[in-house]
């Protein structure tokens, strides 16, 4: 089992990109389809923290979902902001790779080189 995990869409380029920088460089992270496997409510809780983000910076704010579910009101909770990006898990930005304690944005996918020790 890789001590990387990605969370990744296929159809995303920057979510391409980043898997393919961590594969050039020998790791094999594990790959969860978000989008067909969405991360539970915790999973996400801590992905958020280990990213050092609040929900809403996690949100993809282009999505039409945001704008229907009305997600850029300013009064909803982070607890709000997180079932929306449950129930609708393409409102979650990508990709996202952890390791350990640590996770990363991989926008741009250069980012995911911090991970690298």
């Amino acid at each position: 089992m890789s001590d990387y995990t990605i969370y990744h869409n296929p159809r995303c380029s920057k979510s391409r990109q980043t898997l393919q920088l961590l594969t050039d460089r020998g790791i094999e992270p594990e790959v969860i389809l978000y989008l067909e496997t969405p991360p539970s409510v915790t999973a996400l809780k801590q992905m958020i923290n280990k990213l050092g983000i609040t929900p809403r910076q996690l949100l993809r704010k282009g999505e039409d979902q945001y704008k229907a579910l009305g997600l850029a009101d300013t009064d909803k909770s982070d607890a709000e902001l997180i079932a929306a990006m449950i129930a609708e898990p393409k409102l979650i930005e990508r990709p996202i790779v952890v390791n350990g304690a640590r996770a990363v944005l991989g926008r741009p996918p250069e980012n995911v080189l911090a991970l690298l020790d």
